[in-house]
């Protein structure tokens, strides 16, 4: 078809459709004036007049028909046709409030459920990240390694010709001056590619320059729109001003625009960028402390990236023996949604799950209404309604009640949001952008398409397929059923418990998941401990030797709070702080090669540490202020590390010296045994870790070289106090604590132990409560379900029921009739349901902890709960049936 004739055929649908009063009007002047030029012509022919005007329209066919074949041709009837289904389905569903209240609220249920849990996708897994050109952003790292040295990446930038453009970040939470009392900020150290890098301007200002990145450059730094309206008020003038980090002053450059952030997957909470500078670190291979983030050339996939990355990598690690394995290349997105992706999509299969069984219902409740309208249907054929037309208007009303199911189902998607926004997670990525959007609407018209096919396809060509006589043969023999009829609601039935037990099962073991992991012993005793990040960076006591002093006065003050029953400091809290690893030889044993040797996470602890986390000491002794004053170099190992290096043997008295192959300059006695802390995550196995006490600037083991220097001494430091006290009153006391001390140190990321091991609960408990919920939902659906079919069943054999009644049957035997048939609708159902689950469990194996894909209690309790809710509600059908009298059964016909 031309674009001219395509314009001519939607320009007459459309007079057809909003100009119809002229366009019958000129419709019936022109097929008059056909007539009247036949008319004229028989009069030529000597007919009189009224005889001319007879046979014209005798040979001319009758005017009605040429309309309607002239409306045919316009798609006039079609449109026409459509209307008057759409009137007569609204009026039909307004007459029957109850099915309407209860399909379109079950649809509704359905739609807004999948709904709000396609936005969380969509936002999460489809859209694409706020960057330029996101999909050709990567990131470079080792596979068993995120970070990578200063050296390692100036190499990487200085070889790879892949990329268009390479940069680094690294941490950074500098304190910030200028109020009341210091404030740590999270912010990032970047070199001065990475803005370009990710294509998106600044608000006000700019970015640093690449002069900006080097020693003795000027202080500048970039804010993010959240802190420029938090901390400056929105002031479109702060560009210039000047602002104390760390004790020196710094000069806002710019700010970044509202929704930017940088990293999308680490360190999501900075809110300031200032440079990085590597002048000094050029030469450094092992100290790996940054990310490193690229953008693929034009032309240049994933993998030609890869074998690059992996053979200049490859030359490093020759050069330079273990520093360089396994060098790789991550898409960005891949690392931004990787830890969620798979609970997502599974989470995204159980509400669809929940969708279908809220159609097979809907399908179910309009079979039921197509019975009792078959003889309407039938009537309808018999007086000349063409099939498509009986099955058009019953689509049609099946269409409508899904767009009340779509409109009530907005609602649930909103709420649903709310809901899911309160029990997600802070780690779920982007999860502040959710909000119901134009893909959001788009999905809930293509849901309502869905359950229009899914729900009513099946209903309407049943009642398509009504038939007069057999309708009228029917009638003439009572209540009783089409066998097809039944055998299409028995498999909606049947369909409902498949679906809600693979969703139970789901649920089932995602519960005895969680289960597992409560279960966990974490090492040390959460309940009572209040912790807070002390930072003395920028203050009067930042430098090494007033460190000692000020930590050594804040634990004795904190000490003598009231209700305070034991305080203590760690450089890192466990399941909420960093982890640094670092390498040990032990005295006596073979030095390994490079990369190969022994490592273990390290602690830094002031005195009286593990008697107030409540980790106790297995072997050897505690550490001591003697220890910290006299710079004892002694070291706690775990029992893991223990375990591991000295099976059988007592390690206490064994020395290791700590750092990138240590040689021996320095050695530190075990002087004890402590046992295992879950330190760096729930669920993964305990790894080997060393404890050192917090050792003076001038101490022995804080000389420096490539052993533990200032790490031995650092200046920010997390107080841990076990007491019964609220959080608020301790969190203010302990304030007014270090503003005594200083005003220049801050205090930050206040919590107690219990949030820390909740934290590790956040994202399981998130799965639980969602799939749980659903799976509830479909278990509902699937007893109302059983409950419709038996009480209909009931309703249209109450004649047979009484004639057994009357014969002698007894009520029990009514009960056990309709149980009976409704258990083996529930146990067909339950079979399949296990298959399903048995095929589809594996996809939960990433969700799982402690239990296997096929937990035989899952797979059995399962079932008995589906077939005990089943009895629950076949038991008033069960009990109607029993209570047929058979006078009234018999006398109904």
């Amino acid at each position: 078809m031309t674009i001219d004739r395509l314009l001519h055929v939607v320009h007459r649908r459309w007079r057809s459709l909003f100009r119809r009063s002229r366009v019958e009007a000129e419709l019936a002047e022109e097929l008059d004036n056909h007539v009247q030029h036949l008319t004229d012509e028989l009069r030529a022919g000597g007919l009189d007049t009224g005889r001319a005007r007879t046979e014209a329209l005798r040979r001319f066919g009758g005017v009605e028909r040429h309309k309607e074949a002239c409306r045919d041709a316009r798609g006039l009837n079609r449109l026409d046709h459509l209307w008057r289904d759409l009137r007569h389905a609204w009026r039909s569903l307004l007459a029957r409030p109850g099915f309407t209240l209860v399909a379109g609220t079950t649809l509704a249920l359905g739609i807004g459920a999948t709904t709000a849990m396609f936005t969380v996708v969509e936002h999460i897994l489809l859209r694409p990240l706020g960057y330029r050109e996101a999909d050709r952003l990567v990131v470079l790292q080792y596979e068993r390694m995120n970070t990578v040295a200063a050296g390692n990446f100036l190499d990487f930038q200085k070889e790879a010709r892949s990329f268009a453009g390479m940069g680094a970040a690294e941490w950074w939470s500098p304190n910030v001056g200028g109020g009341d009392a210091a404030e740590e900020i999270q912010g990032l150290r970047l070199t001065a590619g990475i803005f370009p890098l990710l294509g998106v301007a600044p608000l006000l200002g700019r970015t640093f320059t690449a002069d900006e990145t080097h020693a003795g450059a000027e202080h500048v730094v970039v804010l993010s729109h959240q802190l420029w309206q938090t901390r400056f008020g929105g002031d479109s003038t702060v560009v210039g001003r000047t602002i104390s980090m760390d004790g020196a002053p710094f000069t806002i450059i710019g700010v970044m625009p509202r929704g930017f952030g940088f990293a999308p997957y680490w360190a999501t909470g900075a809110r300031l960028w200032a440079p990085l500078v590597l002048d000094a670190r050029a030469a450094d291979r092992t100290g790996a402390s940054l990310r490193v983030f690229a953008r693929l050339g034009d032309g240049v996939s994933l993998e030609a990236a890869r074998r690059e990355v992996a053979a200049i990598a490859a030359r490093l690690e020759q050069a330079w023996p273990g520093t360089n394995r396994g060098g790789t290349v991550v898409p960005l997105k891949e690392l931004v949604v990787g830890d969620v992706r798979d609970a997502l999509q599974v989470l995204f299969a159980a509400v669809t799950l929940v969708l279908l069984i809220a159609c097979a219902n809907v399908a179910h409740l309009q079979l039921l209404r197509a019975a009792a309208r078959e003889r309407e249907f039938a009537l309808r054929g018999a007086l000349g309604a063409s099939r498509s037309r009986l099955l058009q208007q019953s689509l049609v009303e099946s269409f409508l009640l899904a767009l009340i199911g779509a409109a009530g189902g907005l609602f649930v998607a909103w709420g649903g949001l709310r809901l899911l926004l309160r029990l997600a997670p802070g780690r779920l990525p982007r999860i502040d952008s959710l909000s119901l959007d134009l893909p959001a609407l788009g999905f809930v018209l293509l849901a309502a398409l869905g359950a229009t096919i899914v729900s009513g396809l099946v209903p309407a060509l049943a009642a398509s397929r009504a038939d007069l006589h057999g309708v009228l043969k029917e009638g003439g023999r009572g209540n009783s059923e089409a066998p097809g009829r039944r055998r299409l609601r028995a498999l909606l039935v049947v369909s409902e418990f498949a679906l809600a037990l693979m969703l139970l099962i789901g649920a089932g073991l995602v519960l005895r998941s969680f289960d597992a992991r409560r279960r966990l012993d974490p090492g040390f005793r959460p309940d009572g401990v209040f912790s807070a990040v002390i930072n003395l960076r920028g203050s009067a006591h930042q430098p090494g030797e007033r460190r000692e002093q000020f930590f050594h006065d804040l634990q004795q003050s904190a000490g003598a709070l009231p209700g305070v029953q034991g305080v203590s400091m760690i450089n890192h809290l466990p399941l909420h702080g960093d982890s640094w690893r670092l390498s040990f030889v032990i005295e006596g044993r073979p030095l390994a090669e490079p990369g190969d040797g022994p490592s273990a996470y390290f602690r830094v602890v002031m005195p009286d540490y593990f008697g107030t986390m409540g980790i106790p000491v297995l072997s050897g002794r505690d550490l001591t202020e003697d220890d910290r004053r006299s710079g004892n170099q002694v070291v706690i190992i775990n029992q893991s590390m223990a375990e591991r290096h000295w099976p059988g043997q007592n390690p206490l008295g064994a020395r290791i010296s700590v750092g990138a192959l240590a040689t021996g300059a320095d050695w530190y006695t075990v002087v004890g045994v402590v046992r295992d802390a879950r330190q760096t995550g729930w669920t993964g196995p305990v790894l080997e870790e060393m404890y050192f006490p917090w050792l003076p600037p001038a101490a022995p083991g804080a000389r420096g070289g490539e052993t533990l220097a200032a790490s031995l001494h650092p200046g920010t430091m997390t107080l841990v106090l076990r007491s019964t006290r609220p959080t608020a009153e301790l969190l203010r006391e302990v304030r007014g604590l270090v503003t005594a001390l200083d005003r220049d140190v801050s205090v930050s990321d206040v919590l107690t132990l219990r949030d820390a091991v909740d934290e590790q609960f956040a994202g399981p408990r998130f799965q639980l409560s969602l799939l749980g919920g659903f799976a509830l939902l479909a278990l509902v659906l699937a007893a109302v379900g059983i409950y419709g079919v038996m009480s209909y069943t009931v309703m249209r054999r109450a004649q047979e029921i009484g004639v057994r009644l009357a014969l002698g049957a007894a009520g029990g035997d009514a009960v056990r009739l309709v149980v009976g048939q409704g258990m083996r609708l529930a146990l067909a159902g339950s079979a399949i349901g296990l298959g399903g689950s048995l095929l589809l469990s594996r996809y939960l194996r990433s969700l799982l902890f402690g239990v296997g894909p096929t937990d035989p209690f899952t797979f059995l309790g399962v079932p008995l709960l589906l077939a005990a809710v089943a009895l629950v509600a076949l038991a008033i059908p069960a009990r109607r049936a029993a209570r047929v009298n058979p006078l009234t059964a018999l006398r109904s016909d």
